[in-house]
């Protein structure tokens, strides 16, 4: 087993293999990518860096997986950065591979679960993106679908905001969202579109309890017009403030919390039932 090596970082060009690599920010992001068997290439800590709590479990994981640690001037981490909450851990990772929608189907079959997607129609703020994503994890779902043009890159800040989630979830980014939603219910999914002006209340939507694809749409405009025509079901979030909507990241995850407590409550009465 290799050792993680603590030392100043080599000069000279990057291998091939490196020249695909992306950039992964903060210790959440770092560790997350480590438990889930990421491949990293090289890990940067902050020099005066106190080697505890998450931090420690970094370094641990990292001997482990036989990834180079390097102790580094802060600044220099700050130079390479493109987030401002680095927390002093910078990781070179190798590029995600593709992943389908339908390896989420084919896991929640396995697991005899109904499955629950998550798509995001245009979500372009990856603070957004990044906290749907880490709703997307800590309810349940399946995977989450989004477009490669006109939506968020998985970027480092995308990877800071789902605070390491995205390393835990099938994220599908599709051509086309209209036709990956299309081939969804051709599986069985039914398609569950957000909105303000929906024609059905979230919490009485029984949808929710099938098999299904939760949409949620662009900060400002929401679901497209073209999503919205080709959606089983329009829904709404009640609300009794003044406000008269929600942030894009908030109604996901409440529409997401709302699945699984529904799930939750079914499968309880089925197991009464028995």
């Amino acid at each position: 087993m290799k050792r993680a090596r603590e030392g100043p970082p080599p000069g000279g060009r990057r291998s091939p293999s490196e020249l695909d690599e992306v950039q992964l920010e903060g210790r959440q992001p770092v560790r997350e990518a480590l438990r889930a068997g990421r491949q990293l290439h090289r890990i940067l800590i902050a020099e005066g860096a106190q080697t505890k709590g998450t931090l420690a479990e970094i370094v641990t994981l990292a001997r482990a997986a036989g990834v180079r640690v390097d102790r580094v001037p802060r600044a220099a981490i700050d130079a390479r950065a493109q987030t401002k909450a680095h927390q002093g851990v910078l990781a070179e990772a190798a590029a995600r591979a593709p992943a389908s929608w339908r390896d989420g189907l084919q896991r929640a079959r396995a697991a005899g679960e109904q499955p629950l997607f998550l798509a995001l129609d245009g979500v372009e703020d990856p603070h957004n993106a990044g906290a749907l994503v880490r709703s997307a994890e800590a309810f349940g779902a399946h995977a989450v679908l989004m477009p490669k043009r006109r939506s968020s890159p998985l970027s480092p800040a995308m990877a800071k905001a789902s605070a390491g989630a995205l390393e835990h979830v099938v994220i599908d980014q599709v051509s086309n969202l209209e036709r990956a939603l299309a081939s969804c219910r051709e599986e069985g999914l039914w398609i569950v579109a957000l909105a303000s002006d929906g024609d059905v209340q979230l919490d009485g939507c029984r949808l929710l309890e099938e098999p299904v694809v939760i949409v949620v749409g662009k900060e400002g405009s929401g679901v497209s017009s073209l999503i919205r025509k080709r959606a089983d079901v329009v829904c709404s979030i009640p609300i009794g403030g003044r406000v008269g909507s929600l942030n894009a990241s908030v109604a996901g995850a409440v529409a997401l919390w709302e699945t699984a407590r529904r799930r939750r409550v079914l499968r309880g009465s089925n197991s009464a039932e028995k």
